[in-house]
């Protein structure tokens, strides 16, 4: 018998209220609905001081708890080792992004970039890595198994049409990028593997959007 995943939700909780709730419950109940996990009848909206609220639900039912927000500067990073494998439902399921995660702390950098066996761009273990592509905003699709991510869907909200491309790493190479999750908004990446990358008023004008 398959073991029921638990799901987990990491909410902002901004300005006295948890502004991306709406795209947390949302995509909850879809993967509720997707991997048989019974769907709460009622949450209690987070509010209050400035913070991140984490909802756990799986085989225990519900569980809650609280951290700091992270740092917002523009981040490190370095392409993982570590193979990524498809992560379509936010559960605690993230041995590979905890064993990338370690190759990150070895590196003395913010996180690391996962790449499918194929060596085509994922996603970072704890941020939706995206670059400027002539007059677009790029991303890896969905299909290669990557997170549909709150803050993915905050950009649909936005009107920002996301041009989605299958890329190897190499591709990378001299564009400006951006990462981006629903904790810690729009961030500019500062440096690839210890190259410099390239920065785009773009992202600022994007960041600046991004919080309703």
């Amino acid at each position: 018998m398959t073991r029921m995943p638990t799901l987990i939700e990491t909410v902002r909780v901004r300005d006295g209220r948890a502004p991306l709730w709406h795209l947390h419950l949302r995509r909850l109940a879809e993967s509720c609905r997707a991997l048989g996990v019974p769907f709460p009848g009622e949450f209690e909206v987070p509010s209050g001081a400035d913070r991140v609220h984490r909802l756990a639900l799986g085989p225990k039912g519900l569980q809650v708890s609280e951290r700091p927000v992270g740092p917002t500067v523009p981040v490190w990073l370095v392409t993982a080792r570590t193979v990524h494998r498809p992560y379509p439902h936010k559960t605690t399921a993230r041995e590979v992004f905890d064993a990338a995660a370690a190759e990150a702390m070895a590196a003395r950098v913010g996180d690391a970039l996962l790449l499918t066996s194929r060596g085509e761009v994922a996603e970072c273990t704890i941020w939706s890595l995206l670059w400027w592509e002539g007059d677009r905003l790029a991303g890896p699709p969905l299909s290669l198994g990557v997170l549909r991510s709150v803050s993915r869907m905050r950009l649909e909200e936005l009107a920002v049409p996301l041009l989605e491309r299958v890329v190897p790493r190499a591709h990378l190479a001299g564009r400006s990028l951006l990462l981006v999750n629903a904790v810690r908004g729009v961030v500019p990446l500062a440096r690839l593997d210890g190259v410099e990358v390239p920065p785009d008023p773009r992202t600022s004008a994007l960041a600046a959007r991004f919080w309703p």
